[in-house]
Order: C-alpha cells, then sequence, then structure tokens
C-alpha cells in the first residue's frame, strides 16, 4: 500500500522540464534506483520512475555512456540491471575494504561441478557421477547451495525419485550474465583450453 501511495506522488512525466532534463532527470532516477538495490532491477520496475514512453532501454544505454570512465558500470544481469564495480579495481577493494566475506573462495573442482550443473541441468547426483567418474559429496553439493549457485530443480524421473539441481538467479549475477544462453558454449570451451 506505501509503495503505490509512493508512486502516486512521484511525478513521472515532468512535463514542466524542457525534454533534454526531463531525460537527464530519469537517468538520475534510474541511477539512484539501481544505486539503492542490491539485487538486479528489472525493466518493469524502472519504468515505475520514468514517464509513459520513455524507454528504459535507451536511459540505460545513455546511463552507461553517462559512466564511462568510472569505476563502476551497468550491468544486465539475470532480470534486470545492477551497478557492478568494473574487474580492474578488484585489487584496490581487495586491498581496502574487508571483502572476505564476498569472495566465493570456490575451488577447481566445485568450479567444474558448478559448470556441470549449468550446462546439464536439471542434474542428479548420479548425473554428476558419471560425468566426473566419482561420487560427488553432499558437503560440495550443499555448499554451492549454501552460496545460493545452485537450488533444487524437479524430481528424477527414475526410481526413487532423486533430486535434481539447477542453477538459480544467484549464479547469473554471480558471474555476469543476463541469461543460461551466455554461456559459452562447448567450442568456445575447447578453444580457451577448458575442455577437451
Amino acid at each position: 500500500m506505501a509503495k503505490d501511495k509512493c508512486e502516486q506522488d512521484l511525478d513521472r512525466d515532468l512535463a514542466d522540464l524542457p525534454p533534454e532534463l526531463r531525460w537527464r532527470e530519469w537517468m538520475r532516477r534510474i541511477e539512484a534506483v539501481l544505486f539503492a538495490s542490491a539485487a538486479p532491477v528489472s525493466r518493469e520496475d524502472l519504468s515505475r520512475v520514468v514517464g509513459q514512453g520513455a524507454s528504459v532501454d535507451l536511459l540505460v544505454e545513455d546511463l552507461f555512456a553517462d559512466l564511462e570512465g568510472r569505476a563502476f558500470e551497468i550491468a544486465k544481469v539475470a532480470s534486470g540491471w545492477m551497478f557492478r564495480t568494473r574487474p580492474a579495481y578488484a585489487p584496490a577493494i581487495r586491498a581496502a575494504a574487508d571483502v572476505g566475506d564476498q569472495l566465493l573462495d570456490l575451488s577447481e573442482f566445485d568450479v567444474a561441478v558448478l559448470s556441470a550443473v549449468a550446462y546439464h541441468q536439471p542434474i542428479t547426483r548420479d548425473g554428476l557421477k558419471d560425468i566426473f567418474g566419482k561420487e560427488i559429496s553432499r558437503d560440495l553439493i550443499g555448499r554451492l547451495h549454501a552460496r545460493e549457485l545452485i537450488g533444487t530443480g524437479p524430481r528424477s524421473p527414475r526410481r526413487g525419485a532423486p533430486y535434481t539441481f539447477v542453477t538459480t538467479e544467484q549464479f547469473l549475477i554471480t558471474f555476469g550474465l543476463e541469461s543460461l544462453q551466455d554461456l559459452p558454449d562447448t567450442e568456445q570451451l575447447t578453444d580457451a583450453g577448458l575442455s577437451d
């Protein structure tokens, strides 16, 4: 109810401003919303702060250009957009800020299992065993689940109806992907020496 009241109080159209100032104000509103949000913000949510007929995509594009050369950027991930620090500044952040609890700290094998889930989802632990030739521990699955990188998928139609595992929206956010379609294909992995 309070959200609806705030939307009603917001002058979205800004008809009293000249077009170039109106556009700039809409860009700043989108910037403020993205800055304040820890999760991706959808097109639908951003459209609530701009006038009718304003293109959220064009506003985000202009804001992206406006941020050129800054330490942060807008990234399209999962179901919307969010601010991200540019990778070049990661060492400076680690040196000055306590970000230890934000680091993934995944082993090479953890990443391999996560990749197998991403490429073969929904997949059971037996399916992972077939890929790796060994049992995948419940602890490893638990670590990936605790970091919200994988979730429980539909039950397998096989005997015993084992659980399957799938990637999550957090997986997309963590790896900067808009969708699973953005995963490298097998040819790209082979070219990079990551697959045989």
